[in-house]
Order: structure tokens, then sequence, then C-alpha cells
């Protein structure tokens, strides 16, 4: 018998009493809720019954009150049939719902309610008028009648109150019979279920202590094949396609598989029992400040962990390859840790595509521009082309200085442009301080003449004084492509509102920042679409796009240490596109942002 075989057995010895209890505790459970439904009814009826008498004694109140002012005249007799008949009315309502709830009719409560309006608007309050009036109400026929009345009043509540009874009887008899039947079927089931679980315990150490020896011959088989389990698992560390570093506690190599051994340049027997820092020498891409190591990171965080970007792996000949990788605890049964696997790649390739992924996205948006940027320089220098004709003939002063004036506004804008333009592509080789009106008014000058051509209204609700730290030519790049796309959206006369305001991160951080927003009135983006819009090689034009601009951008945004999200809606009246945007205002740290991965 194996550990699994004996805990299943353990677990049915245990679970079989839990199970007869939690029968025993259901039937139990269910007997004493079909108790305090009949527990209910009996209160119901003891209402019924209350509530009947006082009926019964606000009736006599009634029939007294009336009686007095009769013989006397006197009004204070009449005290006690007006305030009688508001507890009437309010005990007829009680009676009414206590018949609802126990599923019988109310047709009795109303016959009493009937019967007992009859007496008073038949009977007393013409009784009431006669005596007001100084007439003589000893009429026998008269009083008579009144008597009548009352007589079918005191029947109706004779007869609800002897139904009453007869329920709370009838009721009390089941409860005796329910409370019997529980007695009775807890002591069979207590019983049924001792006798159950004492027969199945045995027969299940019976079947433990028949196993035990052969328990322990089959440790002894078991200590070979874990003897060769240990060697298939060298074996399998060895063959990984990634490179894998085990140590123990200390941090000392234990084992490289061969690509770890091809990675490093160290062989097993040169690592061997060396510090990991000796074999695995990772230095970060830019500082070059030496990297924590993984293991170091495990014994310090003890759980998974992995590297920080842009890590360079120095071989033992001194070349240099991009790497990724992750540590992870290895733990004893104990749980004292007995060593740290660490398993890493060289991603230099990798990182070759993304830089290429980057420059074809800021072609893609070179090549969008460029048309419109050569326009846009070839007015300017039509212009000046025909103020420099005009000055040529011109013999008055003034006007050739107008003339001056106007070809020189024409050039600053052609520089205008042209600045903003290598602004675009000017890279940066650290982190500096950007003035956000400044970038954005620079994105709308590389767009002006498609704005203009569809008639676009830009109303700009940017503040002065926005500064974040960062890339200027990445971000240019990002705004460039999100007002880019809010004119491919736009229709003809159509609007974007861009703005931008100091606030705090979102993600509970509260990080000083600023929050951009860039939100247009085009046609919406579908609900299906919107799921997928920062994927990769996804777009929604089409041939007209690649499916990168806003993968790309939001890769920057996040090194950046920044957030971007996009809400959209196709609703006719509420239609349009909004992108926030938030960076921080430390922006990020000295090395160089890179793009997020692109999975298979």
């Amino acid at each position: 018998m194996n550990l699994s075989q004996f805990n299943r057995i353990l677990i049915q010895t245990l679970l079989l009493p839990v199970l007869a209890l939690a029968g025993v505790a259901t039937v139990l459970v269910w007997q004493v809720r079909s108790a305090q439904k009949t527990v209910a009814t009996i209160q119901a009826a003891d209402q019924g019954m209350t509530t009947t008498g006082l009926v019964y004694r606000r009736t006599i109140d009634e029939e007294t009150g009336l009686r007095g002012y009769q013989i006397t005249s006197d009004t204070q007799f009449l005290q006690p049939y007006y305030q009688s008949a508001p507890d009437i009315a309010a005990a007829l309502n009680t009676l009414r719902g206590i018949f609802q709830s126990q599923g019988e009719s109310i047709q009795p409560v109303l016959d009493l309610e009937a019967h007992e309006q009859a007496w008073r608007f038949s009977f007393a309050q013409p009784l009431i008028a006669e005596v007001a009036g100084g007439a003589d109400t000893r009429s026998v026929a008269q009083n008579m009648r009144g008597k009548v009345a009352m007589d079918s009043v005191r029947a109706d509540i004779n007869n609800i109150f002897a139904r009453e009874t007869a329920v709370r009887q009838k009721e009390v008899a089941r409860w005796r019979r329910q409370t019997r039947v529980t007695i009775i079927a807890l002591i069979v089931l207590a019983l049924g279920a001792g006798v159950v679980i004492s027969l199945f315990t045995v027969s299940r150490l019976h079947r433990v202590s028949d196993a035990y020896q052969g328990t322990l011959n089959g440790l002894r088989l078991h200590a070979q094949a874990t003897f060769e389990s240990e060697e298939r698992l060298r074996t399998t560390l060895t063959s990984i396609g990634d490179g894998v570093i085990v140590c123990d506690p200390e941090g000392r190599v234990e084992l490289l598989n061969n690509v770890a051994q091809e990675l490093t340049g160290w062989s097993q027997t040169e690592a061997f029992r060396r510090p990991l820092e000796d074999v695995f020498h990772i230095v970060n891409e830019a500082s070059r400040e030496l990297v924590e190591t993984p293991v170091a990171k495990v014994k310090r965080l003890q759980r998974v962990v992995g590297l920080a970007n842009h890590t360079i792996l120095i071989r033992r000949n001194g070349t240099e390859i991009n790497i990724d990788d992750s540590g992870a605890p290895i733990y004893k049964r104990s749980g004292a840790l007995s060593g740290i696997v660490m398993v890493f790649r060289d991603i230099t390739h990798e990182r070759r595509a993304q830089d290429a992924l980057l420059a074809t996205e800021k072609l893609a948006v070179a090549g969008r521009l460029a048309a419109t940027i050569a326009h846009e320089i070839h007015n300017p220098l039509d212009s000046v082309v025909n103020l420099l004709y005009l000055m040529r003939d011109e013999t008055d002063t003034v006007t050739s200085h107008h003339y001056l004036d106007l070809a020189q506004q024409e050039l600053g804008r052609m520089g205008q442009i042209s600045r903003a333009m290598l602004g675009l592509y000017r890279e940066a080789k650290s982190a500096i301080t950007i003035d956000i009106k400044e970038m954005l008014e620079s994105v709308l000058v590389l767009l002006d003449r498609q704005l203009k051509n569809k008639t676009i209204h830009v109303e700009n609700q940017i503040a002065d004084g926005l500064r974040v730290e960062g890339y200027p030519a990445e971000l240019r790049q990002v705004f460039t492509n999100l007002v880019a796309n809010a004119v491919d959206a736009c229709s003809a006369n159509g609007s974007i509102t861009i703005s931008a305001t100091r606030s705090s991160a979102r993600d509970g951080s509260s990080r000083p920042g600023v929050v951009i927003q860039v939100a247009d009135t085009g046609s919406g983006i579908e609900p299906a679409a919107l799921e997928r819009i920062f994927q990769p090689f996804f777009t929604t034009k089409g041939e007209g796009g690649t499916g990168l601009g806003l993968w790309v951008s939001k890769g920057i945004i996040e090194k950046h240490g920044g957030t971007i999200d996009i809400r959209s809606s196709i609703i006719p009246q509420d239609q349009g596109t909004t992108i926030t945007v938030f960076l921080p205002r430390t922006g990020p740290a000295a090395t160089r942002p890179e793009l997020p991965t692109v999975e298979a």
C-alpha cells in the first residue's frame, strides 16, 4: 500500500463519521424546520384567538357605550363607542393577514366586518342621531333589529374563535407527533451510523495491517528508484534548451547544463563550487553597474524572481549578450532552503527585432507625414518667391518692409515645421525635462495640413507649465500617432479636443504627473475591436494601418512609468474615442525604454 492509498483510507475513515453526522444533522434540521413551521402556525392561531377576543371586547364596549347614551342622552357614554372603531378596524386587518398567512379564506373576517359595519351604520348611527334629536328610542322593534345585528357580529366572532382554537389544537397535536418522530429517527440513525462506522473502520484497519509488510519492501525498491530518478533529472536539466544553473543555499555553483556552459563560457568542472558571481557576471546595459544576481534576490525575497530589464551577461572571454532570466528557490520537505535554480536565455536577437519594429513604426509615421510636410513647406516657399518678386519692382519703402515682414513670417513657419519634424527623430541619450505644451503644439504643427484638408476643429485645452522627464522623440512619436489616429477617425467638419492637466496616478500610488487626453468625434471603435486595440499587428484601418502604432505607443508610455487607456462609443448621440495618457513627473530610469515583447 502506498502513501496515497493510506491517505485515501485515512480520509475515508475520518470522512464516514462526518458524513453520518451530516446525515443525522440533515434529518434533525429538516425535522426542526418542520417543527418551526408548526410552531409558527400555533403562534398565528394564538394571535388570531387573541385578536378575536379583542374584537369581542371592543364590540361589547361599543354596545355598552351606545346603550348608556340611549338611556342618559349624555355624550360621555359615547366615548367607548368612538374609541372602539379604529381598534376593531386594526384587529380585522390583523385577522386578514393571519388567515392569508395560513392559506385560508378570509371570508369569515369579511363577514364579521360586514356585520359590524351593518350594525354600526344601520342601527347605531341612526340611534345616536335620534337620541340627539330628542326622539323616543324605546321602540321594541327598533331595539330588536339592533340586537339581531349584534348577535350576527357575536356569531361571527365565535365562529372565528372556534376555527382558530381548532387550528391550534390540530397543530399542537402535529407538533407532538413531529417531536416523537424526531426522537425516534435520531435514535435509529445514531445506532445505524455507529454500526456502519464500526464495521467500516475495522475493515480499513485490517487492510492497513495487511499492507504494512508490503510497504516495507516497497520502500527498499523506492530508494533505488529515487536514485535512478535523480539521475534522469540531472540528464533532463543538462538537455534543456535554456541555460540552467543550480546553486546551493550559499550561492555556490553545483550544476551548469550544456547551454549554460556555452553562454557563460565556463565548463561544469571549472565552475563547480565557485561563487555564482564569478561564473554569472551580469551588469546593467546602460550604467554598466553590477546587477544583483537572481540567486541573491531569491535568498533575500524567498520567492521566484526575474532579472531587471536591459541586463547583459559578460562571458568568460569578455563578449557580451543580452539575457532574460528567472530564479526560483528549492525547498526541502521540512521547508528549509536546499538550493536555488536559475534559468536564463540569450535575447540578443529579440532585442534587435524589437529595435527594428520601433524603427519601422517611426518610418511609417514619417511616411504618413511626408506629403503633408512637403506641401506645408512648399506653400511658404511659393509665398516667399512671390513676395521677393514684388519687392524687386517696388519703390515704396513701407510696402517693401511689409512684403519683407510677410516673407519673414513664412520663413519662420518653415523653420517651425522643420524643427518639429527633426524633434520627432532626434534621439536623446537620457531622460530630459519636457514641456508638454511645447511638445503637443509641435505635433499639431506637423499635422496642420491634414487638419485643414478635413476642416477639423482642434480645441486646445493644454495648461501652461506642465513638465515631465522623458525621451522627447519617443513621446512625440506617441502623440503624433494618437492625434493622427484621431484625424483618420474624424469625418469632415469633425472636432478633436486635446487637454493636459496636472493629476495623480490612478493606481493607488498617488504619483504626481500629467494627464493628457486626445478625444475625437469620429465613428468610434467596436467593443470587440476595443479589447484587442493594443495588441501588435491588430489594426482597424485595413490595409492603411500597420497595427504597430498603439502597441509601440503603449510600450513607450509604460517604460516612462505611465499608463494609457482608451474609451470609445459607437452610440450616435455619444460617438467618438478618448485616449487618456498619464505620465509621472519623474520620468524613466537612466536606461532607455524598451518595447514590449511580441509573443508567438
